[in-house]
């Protein structure tokens, strides 16, 4: 059986006394790895070589650490296609959306080369009479990032390029279902030539999170996840006194009026809905049809969701991969079974579908249902998988209103023609990331990534501006050079200080 290992401090290691978990290839339901399982002996062992790291690390020049990032970016975009083999064996999704994982992580890593530019400070001269102000960024030091299965390559690579860059060491928890794509990125880092200790990836399960969460050394913990770990990861780090950004779940909503091109939004919900098995954080997978819009947009969500091509990752012909785990499996399917009890009306169900050559894979098809209300389970909880659950609203309004009672503020989108609706929307409704016409609105890596309410806990973003505020704090420094020789005395005054 292949071992996953640690990378710390330059070097692969099973650790001090390894426990193993299994890594599955969901495609085929088997068993094709086992990776080791830290304890916190091993935790402690990868931050003390940050820590360790750090005190050189953080010396290195600004347009130093952009070459080593440089190196780094065209490292990651020649070795894209692995990247995406490594995802679909481990993770499942499809080898489309897996290189279009790397890429949108490759976009961080770009905006990251732009470091020097990124951390200038600044200065004002003559505050008071003979004294200037400036003010500049410095790192923070060790800084862990525990990361989800859904995209094993994107959301890491959303933290360490940022913290990197700006001058701290990074110890990196990734999935223990998906592990392989962070000890390929430690190996693509090690090529560019970034000093041992400065990426550690530890593997595990809650042993590590806690000893992360816990150990003094770290000064700043990045988390995506649920929201219950998110706010467990909050609280318990930001009661050892570190920084924290946790990003937690979502239940993001499309608000579809009768003005719109019924076929686009059914295109674009499909594809949000049902891409990654749903296993996305920015999936749509409640769908708010306004007015008469309903009727027409459920019959075309029926036809393309029975039009999508289930199966293995490395199939060329697959639109939609299988799910992480049986266990995963089996829990969706319970969704939809209670979803139906419930008397939502279950228009496709994706329960039966079978995978010829891949009838032990952990497959669950499409699934939609309509006229789905706000009490349902199958609406008020993240399911995390391929269902869609349309609702029905009479105007906007009640439509806003609708998405705004909902916990979970991470993402959502309205398709109209009307760009006053759209307007009216993007004012109005309380979810942090938004798109008009545009399903799953993912910012650009030079802006920031976050919901609002229950998808964040925590003051930052990730990545974008946010980002480099979140790895880094300031300093700010008044000073004033005296000439004595001048015979001029400068009288220190016991009342406080003001411009002069």
């Amino acid at each position: 059986m292949r071992t996953i290992q640690h990378w710390i401090a330059g070097a692969e290691t099973t650790g001090t006394a390894p426990r193993f978990g299994p890594v599955y290839n969901p495609a085929l339901g088997a068993r094709q790895a086992q990776v080791a399982l830290a304890e916190p002996a091993d935790v402690d062992t990868a931050v003390q070589a940050a820590a360790e790291a750090f005190g050189q690390w953080r010396e290195v020049s600004v347009s130093r650490r952009a070459k080593i990032m440089f190196a780094f970016r065209d490292l990651v975009e020649r070795h894209i296609d692995r990247l995406a083999e490594v995802i679909a064996d481990e993770h499942g999704k499809v080898l489309s959306d897996a290189r279009g994982e790397v890429v949108r992580g490759l976009e961080v890593v770009e905006f990251a080369c732009g470091i020097p530019q990124l951390l200038k400070g600044e200065f004002s001269e003559q505050v008071s009479t003979g004294v200037d102000a400036c003010s500049f960024r410095q790192p923070l030091g060790v800084c862990a990032g525990i990361t989800p299965f859904n995209f094993p390559a994107m959301v890491p690579l959303w933290m360490h390029p940022i913290a990197i860059a700006a001058g701290n060491t990074f110890v990196l928890k990734p999935s223990e279902r998906d592990p392989s794509a962070s000890n390929l990125i430690a190996r693509l880092y090690a090529e560019a030539g970034l000093p041992d200790g400065v990426f550690n990836v530890v593997h595990g399960d809650k042993v590590a999170v806690d000893a992360l969460l816990d150990h003094p050394d770290v000064a700043a913990v990045s988390f995506v996840g649920s929201t219950p770990i998110a706010r467990y990861v909050h609280e318990r780090a930001s009661a050892n006194g570190k920084r924290v950004q946790a990003l937690g779940g979502a239940k993001n909503h499309a608000v579809v009026l009768p003005d719109a091109d019924l076929d686009i939004a059914a295109d674009q919900i499909t594809a949000a809905a049902y891409g990654s098995a749903g296993q996305r954080c920015m999936a749509i997978s409640a769908v708010v049809a306004v007015g008469d819009a309903g009727d027409g947009l459920v019959e075309r969500l029926r036809e393309r969701a029975l039009a999508v091509r289930v199966g293995p990752g490395r199939d060329a012909a697959s639109e939609m991969g299988p799910l992480i785990t049986r266990e995963a499996k089996d829990r969706i399917a319970g969704y939809v079974e209670r979803g139906a009890a419930a008397g939502a009306e279950l228009v496709v169900d994706g329960r039966r579908l079978r995978v010829d050559g891949h009838e032990d894979g952990f497959f669950l098809g499409p699934c939609l249902f309509d006229r789905v209300t706000t009490d349902m389970d199958v609406y008020r909880d993240e399911i995390f998988g391929p269902v869609l659950a349309v609702l029905r609203a009479d105007t906007l309004d009640e439509a806003v209103d609708l998405v705004n009672a909902n916990p979970f503020g991470n993402g959502t989108a309205i398709f109209t023609s009307s760009g006053r609706a759209a307007r009216t929307f993007q004012h109005r409704v309380q979810v942090g990331m938004i798109g008009v016409n545009v399903p799953i609105p993912v910012p650009m890596a030079f802006h920031s990534f976050g919901g609002w309410k229950d998808s964040l806990f925590g003051d930052t973003h990730v990545h974008g501006p946010e980002g480099v505020r979140f790895y880094t704090r300031a300093k700010a420094v008044t000073s004033r050079w005296p000439e004595a020789d001048h015979g001029e005395r400068h009288r220190a005054h016991l009342n406080f200080p003001t411009a002069g």
